[in-house]
């Protein structure tokens, strides 16, 4: 059983930063590309950040870039999303999402999914 767990979601200004986690097995956390997506209330689930590590390229949303920053700590086996200068826009539920490393990003090619946790910015 693959499991997921997100944390570091909360509420924040407009302007501030906040940091998630999503943790998973050191086998999970291997053999799978580890990424984000986000969906807001009314609108499809969109990706935000994501590796092709066979490609060596990391990919980010529009809306995003030069804000955001994914990592990852091979020795936690958990990725990070840094979100920088939040915008209203950014609230959104934020899934941790893994795809097999051979596939691109999309919401068909994730092959797991964790709970979701919400990200609420104020303006």
């Amino acid at each position: 059983q693959v499991q997921l767990v997100e944390s570091g979601g909360g509420l924040v200004q407009a302007g501030g930063s906040l940091r998630l986690a999503c943790a998973t097995s050191g086998r999970t956390f291997s053999t799978y590309d580890m990424g984000w997506f986000r969906q807001a209330p009314g609108k499809e689930r969109e990706f935000v950040a994501g590796p092709r590590r066979i490609a060596g390229i990391t990919y980010y949303a529009d809306s995003v870039k030069g804000r955001f920053t994914i990592s990852r700590d091979n020795a936690k086996n958990t990725v990070y999303l840094q979100m920088n200068s939040l915008k209203p826009e950014d609230t959104a539920l934020y899934y941790c999402a893994a795809k097999e490393i051979r596939r691109n990003w999309s919401n068909e090619n994730v092959n797991y999914w964790g709970q979701g946790t919400q990200v609420t910015v104020s303006s």
